[in-house]
């Protein structure tokens, strides 16, 4: 080393020990800004929330890097466009399912244009008239978000077939429309079933579950008016509403490995941890992802990560049992957590200091 160093020209030792003089005050500098916030008020970072891949306002999208760069652009033509940003979380999701974020048209949006695809060879250009064609097909299915999703699919004809059909978005409608629709089409030989579970219904038409895999990227809630609000929404008696929903299972219910991942295990009382945690947060309108795969696994990656000692009641709670995180229940308060335990069903169960989950809880606190 020190004969490498007698052959650099002392001018650029001098200049060298300058910048890392420099880089060394910028590094503190960034510390200072995390420390602080970035120099923004607690108020301020409270306002704006990136996790799991990305999202703002309510709600949050859980999607990959690819998508997240796109960000500020759905910001950008939601402005543009007049739709409340509080829809850029949905888009992102939206897109995750489309494309990944991957290609020239990463919201697909080609068709919405000019009525075949590959029209369209620019992200900008994509996303552009993807946020408009959500927007019209939001206002057009009346705000109602689910039928918007799957019109998204399926085109505009679905909305009409629901508005003639009840009015509201169901999945049997959707499997429906898309019997209907692909024996129209059968003929071409173009059409396919996306899904597995479409195969019996001859339902090929589109993929009757894209509502459900577009949701799967998102977490938040979806008020009546079809926009996103707050996860876990404040009041009822216990202060949490999603608390006051689970507890309506109290004395109800068996634990079920695997349970509670049909309606007919739902309405038998039949559930284990994961499912009964997906079915109270619904209640709530808070979608966690798909219901039949949901797991311990798939909600620990859901909502933002939370210090222990700032857990509040509605926060999700994991345990350490025959697994690393086997065990999941919402915090309540006092050391106690609601949960389906397997000798109690639902209940209310204490994770205190030498209790059997006071002795597994392993510090992973959720916050939906």
């Amino acid at each position: 080393m020190h004969v490498i160093l007698h052959l650099i020209p002392k001018k650029y030792l001098i200049g060298g020990t300058l910048i890392l003089l420099g880089l060394s005050g910028l590094l503190l500098m960034g510390t200072f800004v995390a420390i602080t916030g970035g120099f923004e008020s607690e108020n301020e970072q409270g306002e704006v929330t990136e996790i799991e891949g990305g999202g703002i306002g309510a709600g949050t999208a859980n999607v990959s890097p690819e998508v997240m760069r796109y960000q500020p652009l759905l910001e950008k033509y939601a402005q543009k466009h007049g739709l409340d940003a509080s829809y850029v979380p949905i888009m992102m999701a939206l897109m995750m399912q489309e494309s990944g974020g991957r290609g020239n048209d990463p919201m697909q949006s080609s068709e919405s244009k000019c009525g075949h695809v590959g029209c369209i060879q620019n992200p900008e250009a994509s996303i552009d008239q993807g946020v408009k064609h959500f927007k019209d097909v939001l206002e057009k299915a009346h705000y109602d978000l689910e039928l918007c999703l799957q019109s998204y699919n399926f085109g505009p004809g679905f909305i009409i077939f629901v508005n003639k059909n009840g009015g509201h978005y169901t999945k049997e409608l959707a499997i429906k429309f898309s019997q209907i629709e692909y024996q129209k089409v059968k003929h071409t030989g173009n059409y396919h079933c996306l899904r597995p579970e479409a195969v019996p219904y001859q339902a090929c038409y589109g993929d009757i579950s894209y509502k459900d895999a577009v949701l799967k990227y998102y977490t938040g809630t979806i008020a009546a008016d079809g926009k996103p609000v707050n996860g876990t929404s404040s009041g009822g008696s216990s202060g949490v509403k999603v608390i006051d929903a689970g507890k309506t299972l109290i004395g109800k219910t068996r634990y079920v490995f695997g349970g509670g991942r049909s309606q007919s295990d739902i309405n038998a009382g039949r559930f284990d941890c994961s499912s009964f945690v997906h079915w109270a947060f619904k209640q709530v309108g808070l979608n966690l992802g798909e219901l039949t795969s949901t797991s311990t696994e798939t909600l620990k990656n859901k909502g933002a990560a939370v210090n222990p000692k700032d857990m509040k009641p509605g926060d999700v709670v994991f345990f350490d049992t025959y697994k690393t995180d086997g065990h999941v229940g919402i915090y309540v308060g006092d050391n106690k957590f609601l949960g389906c335990q397997g000798k109690t069903g639902v209940a209310i169960a204490s994770m205190a200091k030498g209790t059997y989950f006071g002795d597994r809880f392993n510090g992973r606190v959720r916050r939906f």
